[in-house]
């Protein structure tokens, strides 16, 4: 059987190192929590459990979802208010999340509490998995003693984000397909049909109606040049792809989607409802002002107006303006937004009124996500109805015609 070298924690917080020798990791790691060792660190030979051929290195990992931190931090609030202490918490999450990235990364997690870190600083190490909002209500809750409270603010968060991506995801996804099925469907016709009428009417030198020689003309110019649309097509993509990574680019992309008819208001709305949803959370769970209109702007990074917004609002609030006048000034933010913030400020509930006003532009953004899902079908329909009937159409005229020629 196989030598282990194993690294742990007793119960008391020291760091024991010793060998094992046993059929699998999975055993050693079993026998060793049996006795009520943290275990740290396994490997056999040269090979860590935490990283290939490392000893000990950190694994790189992807993101986890957002419903799984969720349930981590109301898991880890509920473990804490129990009397669990933190490194073992995190240690049980650990070892039984149903998420193995997640798995992969509180162990490191865990590792790096009992070597001496804060929850946040373990956390810190790891950004593809806790974003900076994490990081902050994490630390403000840690530097209050208001740990347990915190976690479940964030959870509370976590699910309203991840509620309102599942709602806007749930509003796209079917009229996506049934457009992306109907202009399947318009080529085939287009492509697959057309060519074969358009020789039967050339073999007959009819007089077409102007609406085939339309469709005709369409079907030819796809089947003729179809390789050269599409690779006009790509490129013109990957020139677009590379502007807008520019930073005049960047900013003039992201200025002309918040100016869209319609659609610019629902970006706005959702913008503000996760700014404001955001802030209010912070406030809440002790983070100061100007920390938590930074960590607004690392979250921003999708958009560079309001990103640049915030960038000013933080330099304004840092030399003595209320936060008011600060989000007024930038004139990127609605008139409403800031006379209730100075409402808030003048009561001293500000988290509150923040709160109630990032409710308000949820609202909106349900209501045109309802809206939406209740007008987008009906149009893609009759569009692709009207698109096919006009073909079928360009199609049976010459034929109505064949078929009088053939009756004379």
């Amino acid at each position: 059987m196989p030598k282990y070298t194993y690294t742990v924690n007793d119960s008391e917080g020291k760091t024991l190192r010793g060998s094992i020798v046993s059929d699998n990791k999975e055993k050693v790691i079993l026998a060793l929590q049996n006795k009520g060792y943290l275990v740290l660190d396994i490997k056999e030979g040269s090979a860590g459990i935490f990283g290939g051929g490392s000893t000990g290195g950190k694994k790189k990992v992807g993101k986890v979802p957002g419903h799984v931190l969720a349930f981590f931090a109301e898991q880890l609030a509920t473990l804490i208010a129990g009397g669990v202490p933190l490194v073992r918490a995190v240690s049980l999450l650990g070892e039984y999340s149903s998420n193995a990235t997640l798995g992969v990364v509180l162990t490191q997690v865990a590792k790096d509490i009992s070597s001496g870190k804060s929850l946040h600083q373990a956390l810190a190490e790891h950004p593809r998995t806790f974003s900076h909002i994490w990081l902050s209500l994490v630390e403000a809750g840690e530097m209050g003693g208001q740990l347990v409270e915190t976690l479940t603010q964030v959870a509370l968060y976590t699910k309203t984000q991840e509620a309102m991506k599942s709602k806007i995801i749930t509003a796209v996804t079917y009229p996506a397909i049934l457009a992306i099925s109907s202009v399947g469907v318009l080529i085939y016709f287009i492509v697959g049909i057309v060519p074969t009428f358009a020789q039967i009417f050339k073999d007959f030198n009819l007089d077409l109606p102007m609406i085939t020689v339309m469709v005709l003309n369409v079907s030819g110019t796809l089947v003729n040049h179809g390789i050269l649309i599409i690779a006009t097509m790509v490129f013109a993509f990957v020139m677009f792809r590379f502007y807008i990574k520019t930073v005049d680019g960047r900013k003039r992309w992201h200025s002309f989607l918040l100016s869209m008819p319609i659609f610019g208001n629902f970006l706005k709305n959702i913008y503000y409802d996760r700014m404001l949803s955001t802030l209010s959370t912070l406030l809440r769970s002790g983070v100061t002002i100007l920390n938590a209109i930074l960590v607004l702007e690392d979250s921003f990074d999708g958009n560079v107006i309001i990103q640049n917004a915030l960038k000013a609002v933080r330099t304004d609030v840092a030399a003595g303006k209320s936060i008011s006048d600060s989000f007024r000034a930038t004139g990127v933010f609605p008139g409403l937004m800031t006379e209730m913030m100075l409402m808030g400020e003048e009561s001293g509930k500000l988290p509150g009124i923040i709160a109630t006003l990032s409710k308000f532009y949820a609202d909106n953004v349900d209501q045109f996500i309802a809206r939406f899902s209740a007008v987008i079908d009906p149009i893609l329909i009759c569009g692709v109805g009207t698109l096919i009937g006009i073909i079928v159409a360009s199609i049976f005229l010459p034929i109505f015609k064949l078929s009088q020629i053939g009756s004379n």
